[in-house]
């Protein structure tokens, strides 16, 4: 196993106890022992259960990273592509706290903390956001003075939803889905008259 394959070993094993018992109860040689690798391999990577932690969840981040680039590939007209965009991004955070058990309260008490580590992924999915509004722009799909900060105001409005989202049960995902994108994209007085 290669440095990196051990090290993203060690990184599972710990967020799978971490889902389980918490992060207070889970210690270095809880994660050793269900390793296999033992104590020497674990502190070779990480010096402490907090660099543990924070590698967790760079490592969730980098799920959400990788299924947003995932839809950029997709063969969509802009606003379709978009919506498609809002959707995953809330649909693959509320399957990160889902399969993270007890892991998802601490994410949130930790916030200061976690937005640090965001930042790598707001970057790349601002960037996302403005390759859309881009495409749609040139296509005469979206009217987008400044592109930019369009990128920015959407991606700021997608975090500010993401913990009531998480919150609402499955049979409400649907229609709040529906009414995010329609408020987002239709504003208070969009094309469409039954938005709110």
């Amino acid at each position: 196993m290669t440095v990196s394959k051990t090290r993203a070993m060690l990184v599972e094993v710990a967020r799978r106890l971490f889902a389980e018992k918490g992060v207070v109860d889970t210690t270095m040689n809880d994660i050793a022992a269900a390793s296999g690798k033992g104590r020497r391999t674990l502190y070779t990577y990480f010096r402490n259960k907090e660099e543990v932690y924070m590698a967790c969840v760079e490592s969730e981040l980098l799920i959400v990273t990788a299924a947003l680039q995932g839809v950029m590939k997709f063969d969509l007209e802009p606003d379709k592509k978009i919506e498609a965009f809002v959707r995953t991004h809330f649909d693959v955070f509320k399957d990160m706290v889902i399969r993270n058990g007890n892991l998802h309260a601490r994410f949130f008490r930790d916030i200061t903390e976690i937005e640090k580590l965001r930042r790598k992924l707001d970057s790349k999915e601002a960037v996302m956001l403005a390759q859309i509004l881009t495409e749609g722009q040139e296509k005469g799909i979206f009217n987008v003075k400044d592109i930019k900060k369009t990128a920015q105001i959407l991606q700021y409005s997608m975090k500010g939803l993401e913990v009531p989202y998480i919150r609402e049960n499955t049979r409400k995902r649907k229609d709040q889905n529906q009414h995010i994108y329609n408020f987002l994209f239709f504003g208070l007085m969009g094309k469409q008259s039954d938005i709110i």
